[in-house]
């Protein structure tokens, strides 16, 4: 059915992710960490995968677990929807600008999990948002959905516009890859035999 939901608890978090890969980019993301939410929303609305999360964690502490474990659900989220990848485009690409910002990604939803993330975000804050965190979600999406990822920042001096054409990027990279390819009526994207 393309479609997934996903539960993890742990003792620091509580997350539970809904999301459709044939949907229209609807999203309702409350995860407590405004900037992440928006950045979530984001990823939903440009990669048109339906997504909803809620997201209850140790705030009290900072924001790492909740942003790291709602990758990991999102990517087991995307395994599961995907099933065995037959039919899909697999690869996908953007290079995407956001006023000052440039970020290119190419991703591969090849099962082999890998991250290159040159993002260098110039501030260490975005408001209360550790940047640092930018790069943990994406491992954390990477490592649990089996994506090879590269996201590349060409340009840019403005943090908040950095992290959002990085996860705008991936979105749309999304997009292509999970789409149905029409000439591949069902075959699997690899001369493997598995993904």
């Amino acid at each position: 059915m393309r479609q997934a939901t996903i539960t993890r608890t742990t003792s620091e978090t509580e997350i539970e992710v809904t999301l459709n890969l044939d949907g229209t980019g609807v999203y309702d993301n409350r995860t407590g960490v405004g900037f992440f939410d928006h950045m979530l929303d984001q990823l939903s609305r440009h990669s048109l995968i339906d997504l909803t999360v809620r997201a209850t964690g140790d705030l009290h502490i900072d924001d790492h677990h909740t942003v790291e474990d709602t990758g990991i659900a999102i990517g087991q989220a995307l395994t599961q929807a995907l099933g065995d990848k037959r039919g899909i485009r697999r690869y996908g690409s953007c290079l995407l600008a956001m006023d000052d910002a440039q970020v290119r990604c190419a991703l591969d939803l090849s099962g082999r999990a890998f991250l290159i993330c040159n993002l260098d975000m110039p501030t260490e804050k975005i408001g209360a948002f550790d940047t640092q965190l930018v790069r943990e979600f994406f491992q954390a999406l990477s490592s649990h959905g089996g994506i090879t990822l590269h996201i590349d920042r060409l340009h840019g001096f403005n943090s908040h516009h950095i992290a959002e054409a990085a996860f705008k990027s991936v979105a749309r990279a999304l997009r292509e890859a999970v789409e149905p390819d029409p000439r591949m009526e069902g075959a699997l994207p690899s001369t493997k035999g598995a993904l």
